[in-house]
């Protein structure tokens, strides 16, 4: 007898065994041993987890993160620095007098506050650089996040449908295992060929391996969520099944309007153009002056002391540094041409995502459109295929139908069921498409 084990993703697995002869018999086992009872997961349970857990959505925090900080950097290259500085020098002595014509004594000690202020057109634009990357690095983390939302919706969404299907396949299982029943004591009672109980025991054969395939299919979908949602795999968890709460489709001038004001692949590249301009105004400071001020305050003298025989150490100084770059062998020129490349290139690539984003608008959209209508279409299809499956039925045991038509319906009806929970799979992505362009998940 060959026997076929069904399992169902809840708190108590449903093994339901099937034989050739059309007997059933289910037994309840545990998922394991002393595990707690399983944890209720809805989409927006989901998606919350994924964005706690996600490396590639942390990854691109990270670099916004870091990019923030490279601002503040540059910031602060802008502002006055203090430092305190002490030194102590011995100079080799020649008749009382310092060796080294350089050297104030033969012991001097300078203890001093510097306060130290450098101004250069370069320094500036860096600034500016640094708030335009910051920028673009900010839009690659919310593209990142609402590509996240994307992977969410399509491995969720993507495991209920795995849960419908190998729902319908059991259906369609039990439907052959009936059949198969029905065709033998038609046998024997002489009213059809043996032709139909063999056709009648491949199809019951077919439809198991089948539910196998289906098995397999709905826990590589299981597994897939665990390893997006959760950081220790844990696969005791339930998923809130919500594919027939269809969501409404946004006009699409509303849509358009979105999309164009919320695109974040347009941000991120305009950012990134504004920086490779700042970048050719840096390049370009290498040829104008830059000035470093200085003030100094503490002492420099022959004793580490603020007074010496009566005489106060304690003084201040000041200076200004004009520099005027007059040669650098084409360096400078090198890096204006060196920017002025990044910055035509960030332009190219601003104008692709601009004409990419026309395209994206009407292509979702009429995605979206396309599954919504088509909704109806398969469900009525899935209802006519079933009808059609149970009065095939009835035409056979009355010998009005032969048993390649009964086939035909049992096949029909199943391929019917999952095109109807693909179809509302493809409606959700591509209504989490919509979102992500319109940034309004």
């Amino acid at each position: 007898m060959i026997r076929s084990s069904l399992f169902l993703p809840m708190a108590g697995l449903i093994c339901l065994c099937i034989g050739a002869d059309g007997q059933q018999s289910s037994t309840t086992l545990s998922t394991s041993a002393g595990s707690s009872a399983p944890r209720t997961i809805t989409f927006q349970d989901a998606l919350a987890l994924a964005r706690k857990n996600s490396v590639e959505f942390h990854a691109a925090i990270t670099d916004h993160l870091v990019a923030r900080e490279d601002k503040k950097q540059a910031r602060a290259a802008l502002l006055p620095g203090v430092n305190f500085n002490n030194q102590a020098i011995y100079t080799e002595p020649r008749n009382g007098q310092p060796l080294f014509i350089a050297s104030n004594s033969v012991h001097e000690y300078v203890s001093q506050g510097n306060a130290h202020e450098s101004l250069g057109y370069s320094e500036l634009a860096d600034f500016r650089k640094t708030q335009a990357q910051e920028a673009a690095a900010r839009a690659k983390a919310g593209i990142a996040e609402r590509g996240l939302v994307v992977t969410v919706v399509q491995s969720y969404y993507g495991l209920l449908a795995a849960q419908r299907k190998y729902s319908s396949v059991q259906e369609a299982a039990a439907e052959s295992t009936r059949f198969l029943d029905v065709s033998r004591k038609l046998e024997a009672g002489g009213e059809v060929a043996h032709s139909d109980a063999i056709k009648a025991q491949i199809q019951w054969q077919d439809r198991h391996r089948d539910l196998r395939e289906a098995e397999l299919a709905m826990q590589k979908a299981r597994l897939d969520l665990a390893v997006l949602i959760f950081p220790d795999f844990n696969e005791n968890f339930t998923a809130v099944d919500d594919l027939d709460l269809t969501p409404a489709l946004a006009a699409f001038d509303d849509f358009a309007r979105l999309a164009r004001s919320n695109s974040l692949d347009v941000k991120a590249s305009e950012a990134s153009f504004r920086a490779a301009q700042f970048g050719v105004s840096s390049a370009w400071g290498g040829y104008v002056p830059s000035l470093a001020l200085d003030y100094f305050y503490g002492i420099d003298a022959t004793h580490f002391a603020t007074h010496t025989d009566g005489v106060r150490n304690l003084g201040y100084e000041a200076s200004a540094t004009l520099n005027i770059p007059i040669w650098n062998w084409g360096a400078t020129k090198s890096k204006v041409t060196q920017a002025n490349l990044k910055r035509d290139q960030a332009r190219r690539e601003l104008s692709l995502a601009q004409r990419k984003l026309l395209a994206q608008i009407r292509t979702a959209w009429g995605e979206a459109d396309a599954s919504r209508s088509e909704l109806e279409l398969l469900k009525s299809s899935a209802e006519l295929a079933a009808e059609s499956l149970k009065l095939t039925t009835l035409r056979y045991q009355g010998g009005e139908a032969t048993v390649l038509e009964v086939v035909d319906a049992q096949n029909t009806l199943t391929q019917a069921r999952n095109a109807f929970h693909d179809g509302v799979v493809r409606y959700r992505m591509a209504l989490a498409g919509l979102q992500t362009l319109t940034g309004t998940m």
